[in-house]
């Protein structure tokens, strides 16, 4: 398992169209189990839209993002990546 952090970009938070965006992107690594959370809270399987607008994430939100599985390296890094550049 690696882990990361991550500060949400997105001005308008993470709403219906980046959340959508992030599960494509978290299930392209087949085999990886992705799961975003907020550091002391809950954290949620990034998988799952629904899961993910249930956070609330604000603009400038701190994220903890875990993987474990197959591509672990690059699925964290693509993850932190696409947080750090949502720009809508």
């Amino acid at each position: 398992m690696v882990t990361a952090k991550a500060i949400l970009s997105a001005p308008t938070g993470l709403h219906a169209r980046p959340a959508g965006d992030l599960v494509k992107l978290v299930k392209s690594f087949e085999g990886s189990a992705v799961k975003i959370g907020v550091p002391g809270g809950r954290s949620v399987n990034a998988a799952s839209m629904l899961s993910l607008l249930s956070l609330g994430l604000k603009s400038g939100s701190e994220l903890e993002i875990s993987v474990d599985g197959g591509r672990e390296s690059e699925a964290l890094e693509a993850v932190v990546s696409f947080l750090e550049s949502v720009k809508d």
